[in-house]
């Protein structure tokens, strides 16, 4: 199968350019692919002790940009090549740095999808806090429904996807959404559900639009 055009935008890039927003190139097609992967800003997730200098000193900040590029680099190295057959150096190569920088940071693979997956849903979360309620799940849909990895998972690698998903821990990642929208568990488990679903079949834009408005009565209460 082959796998999905990525936009011009995805290519590789020095690790000065990982402070811009990697986003995905509108699309004219019903999919639904435009959702945007902003990895410039994510936070630095917290380092194991004694690892490196604190974020806040000049050395640490310089440490939480490669990382932010490094993710950047992952994101597109994973939406291009798949979990399976991306590597660390197509992760290298996409962030614009050596191997070994990389190894400086992560040790495998997998430790640079947890840390990936981490990133993103700390991203979402943040996300859906800031906004209304009604926005906040529409803003989830195209995110979720046009996100570059999860498109390409869904696509070629659905067994990995399904790894992924169970590997976020749906019962902790739940909390979080329920925390962000200010939702009881089992609403917040219905939207989850419904974010999943979105992964596998985003619809156009204007079906997700109409179930977001259709969520957010089912949440009622409250909206902050």
């Amino acid at each position: 199968m082959n796998p999905l055009p990525l936009p011009d935008r995805y290519s590789p890039r020095t690790i000065e350019d990982t402070g811009t927003v990697l986003t995905a190139a509108p699309s004219t097609e019903e999919t639904g692919t435009h959702a945007t992967v902003v990895l410039g800003e994510l936070p630095l997730l917290r380092p194991r002790a004694g690892t490196g200098p604190a974020p806040h000193t000049r050395a640490g900040a310089t440490l939480a940009k490669t990382r932010r590029g490094l993710l950047a680099g992952a994101a597109v190295a994973f939406a291009e090549h798949g979990l399976r057959r991306a590597t660390m150096q197509h992760v290298a190569a996409a962030a614009g740095v050596a191997k070994a920088t990389l190894y400086n940071h992560f040790r495998t693979k997998d430790d640079v999808v947890a840390a990936l997956l981490e990133a993103e849903l700390q991203r979402l979360t943040t996300l859906a806090a800031g906004l209304p309620r009604e926005r906040a799940l529409l803003a989830l849909a195209e995110e979720v429904g046009g996100h570059p990895v999860l498109r390409r998972l869904a696509v070629t690698e659905p067994e990995a996807l399904a790894r992924l998903l169970q590997a976020a821990d749906g019962g902790a990642l739940a909390g979080r959404l329920g925390s962000a929208l200010f939702l009881d568990d089992d609403t917040a488990a219905v939207v989850l559900s419904w974010l999943v679903g979105l992964v596998l079949a985003p619809g156009t834009a204007q079906q997700r639009a109409r179930q977001a408005a259709t969520m957010a009565r089912v949440a009622g209460g409250p909206t902050r």
